[in-house]
């Protein structure tokens, strides 16, 4: 489990300016929905802006804390 403070946390890291929008999906904190706006994402297609976020959530991905993840990724125009 990790909670959405900490998700948030890795991400910012990676993408200090982004705005996380995070659902827990299941209530059990390891399935998660997430919306994230950074211009981290400019001139990226989906599958790099996919990996950018896995990147950013490598290590609790890595250990189990996250199993599932939904994302929607976006620049502030979009």
């Amino acid at each position: 489990m990790i909670s959405k403070e900490a998700v948030v946390d890795y991400l910012k890291k990676s993408m200090p300016d982004a705005d996380v929008n995070i659902v827990d999906k299941t209530g059990v904190m390891d399935h998660y929905s997430l919306e994230i706006v950074s211009e981290a994402f400019r001139e990226m297609n989906l599958l790099d802006r996919q990996r950018k976020v896995f990147a950013a959530l490598n290590e609790p991905m890595r250990d189990g804390r996250i199993h599932a993840l939904e994302i929607k990724s976006r620049t502030p125009e979009e």
